[in-house]
């Protein structure tokens, strides 16, 4: 696997990168990514190739099941450069379906590191749990819906950070949108639409596709 990964690093310089070469030279210099991305860890979950976006259009984390840690240096780190210093205006927390860290906040874990991370996702196991029991659902509708619930407690995170609190509390930036990833069939739903007032639902439709740059 090194040897086509290496193999497909010449491929891309020899391709991609020379076909667009100014581009990559620009960014280069100087990233000036529009979008802060808070994603999952997950191997077939890549942003740029889900949105058909390059290199230097998003500013990226990710982690198991997409979680907003309250304590975590590493996130808070990087929303403040991204905010602060890149001056993003927009930050997407993307779930995806067929999701493990998912399935294990259903089905409980054992793994010491693994269990007290999903614990930050206690809130939407939760109300996943009232949902699944009003509507009966079965468990994969139940795992969609505890996708949906944990992106939305995770945008909830967002916003009772200080740091996004307290910008919130000048103006309507950095806007948060809540979007939801369907591996099987490729399309994203728009969850919560940040464009409007401040963690409004959005309908679901998908979410059309970027263009490039």
């Amino acid at each position: 696997m090194i040897d086509q990964l290496l193999e497909g690093n010449a491929g891309f310089v020899s391709g991609e990168f020379a076909s667009d070469e100014a581009y990559y030279h620009s960014i280069a210099a100087r990233q000036r990514p529009k979008v802060l991305w808070i994603g999952c860890s997950d191997s077939r979950v890549s942003e740029h190739q889900m949105t058909g976006s390059k290199p230097g259009t998003m500013f990226v984390h990710r982690n198991v099941a997409n979680i907003v840690a309250f304590n975590d240096v590493n996130i808070a780190a990087i929303l403040e450069y991204g905010v602060v210093h890149l001056k993003i205006e927009d930050i997407i927390v993307c779930g995806h379906t067929r999701c493990g860290g998912i399935a294990a906040i259903e089905d409980g874990v054992r793994e010491n590191y693994i269990a007290d991370w999903l614990c930050i996702a206690t809130g939407a196991k939760e109300a996943t749990d009232r949902i699944a029991r009003e509507r009966k659902l079965s468990r994969e509708e139940k795992l969609e819906v505890l996708t949906e619930e944990n992106v939305k407690l995770q945008i909830k995170h967002l916003n009772n950070l200080a740091l996004i609190r307290n910008m919130h509390a000048k103006g309507n930036l950095p806007r948060i949108h809540g979007w939801l990833y369907r591996v099987e069939t490729g399309a994203i739903e728009v969850l919560v639409d940040g464009r409007g007032p401040i963690g409004r639902r959005a309908s679901r439709k998908p979410a059309r596709r970027s263009g490039g740059r």
